[in-house]
């Protein structure tokens, strides 16, 4: 087979959605398939085919759009900024899509509303269109409405990203979703049929990592248990709620670090708290890490606060390198962790019970052991990549057969 791998998201870059593309496209060219990569690229200046070094800059596809959706014809696209900027920059992706080509191929394979609305709408009709979503964008962008998007006709952007909500969900000959947490989403709120869904979680292989070529090491504090977080520093993501749990921790244990790794706009707030919560000397940012198997080598507990989830790499990363987690109970996280099995859960938005929870980890060396060896063994059988992609491969077959 000749497959596509799409995204409207800007490739290569450090989340789970380019490590799903480059993994299955691995694992489908071992089988014999040829498989493209298509996306913004950097900055979203440019939609490009990546593994061909083709592209199109956006510059010379907005004299297109800008004549096509005018100020004039299409106010309300200008009402809301928002709006204004994700209506126009799908444009400039569907027409660099079509310009890149989208012949050819035996299926199509998006991995967002986004690409999937604009894929179906250029693609040739007789070639099939599967969509996984890796995650709720309307669900998302209903919380940022009333943080960093927010503004007096913020109603707008909710109700243009519940109708891309809505298309997304139901553009593709068959839309795949990691659990049946989105599952509920798409058929209860956004009207996508039930037997139009397929629920398939990933697949995910640990890549080997080269030790030699470590840069900035990190070494563990002796006598002191490692708290890790990784991932994006943004609202969703839920790391204020983590840094005031551990200022309650401290209260009554100082025998841990917590290391933050990653990057986002909400650093500069983070490191400030950090210093307001008397957290400097306990708390490391540790900025864009290229070692994480090493960093959850170190670690004793792996957290993820979030606010809103789908289904996190980084989880699946920690599970397989068997460490003890705690996760916020919230989305498909408490699919992925059993409570008092595989990990420990607690609301999310809540540092009190955050505090209690890592602080039983901390505490408990066995609870810790027993909890990363059963997480390990049961990432290591339900995010088998093989076993992921020949659901896959099936599922492909199903589609180009009806």
């Amino acid at each position: 087979m000749k497959i596509l791998l799409a995204t409207y998201w800007a490739i290569p870059h450090l989340g789970g959605v380019w490590n799903y593309m480059v993994q299955t496209k691995g694992y489908l060219e071992a089988l014999g398939h040829e498989v493209d990569l298509l996306g913004y690229g950097a900055d979203n200046t440019y939609i490009h085919m990546v593994n061909q070094d083709r592209k199109i800059k956006k510059e010379d596809l907005l004299p297109l759009v800008a004549a096509r959706v005018s100020k004039q014809e299409y106010p309300e696209i200008y009402e809301n900024s928002l709006v204004e900027y994700t209506e126009i920059h799908r444009y400039c992706f569907e027409l660099g899509a079509a310009y890149l080509g989208l012949d050819g191929y035996d299926i199509i394979h998006t991995q967002d509303v986004l690409a999937a609305t604009c894929i179906e709408r250029v693609k040739p009709a007789e070639t099939p269109l599967v969509a996984t979503l890796h995650g709720s964008v309307a669900h998302e962008i209903r919380r940022q409405l009333k943080t960093i998007h927010k503004s007096p006709n913020a109603y707008i952007a909710k109700e243009y990203y519940d109708a891309l909500e809505r298309m997304g969900g139901q553009s593709a000959d068959k839309t795949v979703v990691a659990n049946n947490w989105l599952k509920d989403i798409l058929m209860d709120e956004f009207g996508v049929a039930e037997e139009q869904l397929e629920v398939m979680h990933y697949g995910y292989i640990m890549p080997p990592y080269d030790y030699s070529k470590m840069n900035d090491p990190v070494e563990k504090p002796k006598g002191k248990k490692v708290i890790l977080y990784s991932g994006r520093l943004v609202e969703l993501k839920g790391v204020n709620y983590l840094l005031e749990a551990l200022a309650l921790m401290k209260e009554t244990n100082q025998d841990w670090v917590c290391w933050i790794a990653g990057d986002g706009e909400q650093k500069p707030e983070l490191s400030i708290e950090t210093r307001v919560l008397g957290l400097r000397d306990d708390v490391k940012f540790l900025g864009i890490r290229d070692d994480l198997p090493l960093l959850l080598e170190q670690a004793d507990v792996f957290v993820l606060p979030s606010l809103i989830e789908n289904q996190p790499l980084s989880v699946i990363e920690a599970q397989l390198m068997g460490k003890a987690i705690a996760v916020s109970e919230t989305g498909g996280l408490p699919e992925m962790v059993q409570d008092g099995v595989t990990g420990l859960l607690f609301p999310p938005e809540n540092a009190e019970k955050m505090a209690e929870v890592l602080l039983t980890l901390i505490d408990c060396d066995d609870l810790r052991e027993r909890l990363g060896k059963a997480a390990r063994d049961w990432g290591r059988i339900h995010w088998d990549l093989g076993s992921g992609v020949r659901k896959l491969i099936n599922l492909y077959g199903h589609v180009m057969n009806k």
